[in-house]
């Protein structure tokens, strides 16, 4: 078994699906764990948390979203199980804050943690290799800026770690996989008094650095580096009721890994260029990989204390050829909001999606309102 191209197999694991038809070539990366959508309102609109009013979770999709906050300061946290039906210790848990400053300016952090469970590494002819626990996680700031009264702009930097295997296999020594990246992102916010109008996002994410997994300078791999452009809007129903719909659209900026439907000669060439490629070079050979994915959701709010969600999901085939529907509900009670999302069964076999009958859960505690809630005491 090609080495290299067993370590990129399990990084995406999780995340890439095989096509039917041969000629199609799935946009794979590494870590895929960053492109999961981390928090279950998100999740609930079918993945599509660009434009959507600021929280705590904002971290995760768009920094710049911090400083609309209406709310000083929050935190997050949310649990997401995988491969839940035959994987019960597998799942993501990530943590997510942000700070206001002033009216201008935000600080924001967090902290994605990916628990691929258990796992028994063998060789083409299922010799045990190894037993191992893969991890992988990440640790990100940034600072959010307002350049007008309606457009903001943010930096984040990231820090990623991702330990698959260690030690001496087949000859080879691994390690863990370490990478440094960053996004930066736009916000446009024009809503009324009553929160209702119209909010729009740019996000260019996990633009950084190769990761590899042995001292071989040959066998680098790309980040899921990915351009985002979202957009919501928000109508006011009654005194009580508003509703939201939004729209994501995403485009993986990595390159397409080289098909196997060539002569071994060539195939062998393609791949050594696709390993020597660089960052940008990668990003330029990006454009013509027709690995797209949309997202659409809306989201009915009665007294910003109950929401209720749904959305779809849609990619290419060169994207992994996902396609489900979303649901979830959200209930505000003093500081805290709840929030619970279900990605309904799609596909079978290969094509199966990992969250398949998942519920996943998030808490977000809100400084402004436990403050408030305690000078009205």
């Amino acid at each position: 078994m090609n080495r290299k191209h067993w370590f990129l197999g399990l990084s995406v694991l999780f995340l890439a699906h095989q096509s039917n038809a041969q000629s199609i070539n799935i946009v794979s990366t590494s870590v895929p764990f960053l492109r999961v959508s981390p928090d279950p309102r998100a999740g609930a609109m079918g993945d599509a948390g660009l434009a959507l009013s600021p929280d705590a979770n904002a971290t995760f999709w768009n920094g710049a979203k911090t400083v609309f906050a209406e709310s000083n300061g929050q935190v997050s946290l949310n649990y997401t199980p995988w491969l839940k039906d035959v994987a019960p210790d597998v799942y993501m848990m990530t943590l997510g804050t942000y700070g206001k400053l002033n009216e201008n300016q935000a600080v924001f952090g967090g902290i994605r943690y990916f628990n691929l469970g258990q796992m028994t590494l063998t060789n083409e002819n299922g010799d045990v290799l190894q037993n191992t626990r893969p991890r992988e996680f990440s640790f990100e700031g940034g600072f959010a800026q307002k350049i007008t009264d309606v457009f903001s702009a943010a930096a984040t930097f990231r820090y990623i770690n991702s330990n698959l295997a260690s030690g001496s296999i087949n000859g080879s020594v691994y390690k863990a996989g370490t990478a440094f990246a960053g996004d930066i992102s736009l916000f446009y916010s024009n809503l009324d008094e009553n929160g209702a109008g119209l909010t729009g996002a740019l996000s260019l994410s996990n633009m950084g650095s190769k990761i590899s997994y042995t001292n071989d300078p040959n066998s680098k791999q790309f980040l899921p580096a990915n351009i985002g452009v979202g957009v919501a809007n928000t109508w006011s129903l009654d005194e009580l009721s508003k509703i939201t719909a939004t729209a994501n659209v995403n485009h993986i900026l990595a390159p397409v890994y080289p098909s196997g439907d060539t002569s071994e000669t060539a195939y062998k060439m393609a791949v050594a260029n696709y390993y020597n490629m660089g960052v940008f070079e990668g990003f330029s050979k990006s454009f013509s990989n027709k690995s797209y994915a949309a997202s659409f959701g809306g989201e009915y709010n009665y007294n910003n204390q109950f929401f209720a969600r749904a959305g779809y999901y849609w990619e290419t085939k060169e994207a992994g050829n996902r396609k489900y529907f979303t649901a979830g509900v959200g209930i505000k009670y003093s500081a805290f909001d709840i929030n619970f999302s279900y990605l309904a069964p799609s596909g079978s076999g290969l094509n199966r999606n990992p969250l398949s009958n998942t519920l996943r859960f998030g808490v977000i505690f809100d400084f402004t309102a436990m403050a408030n809630g305690s000078s009205d005491e």
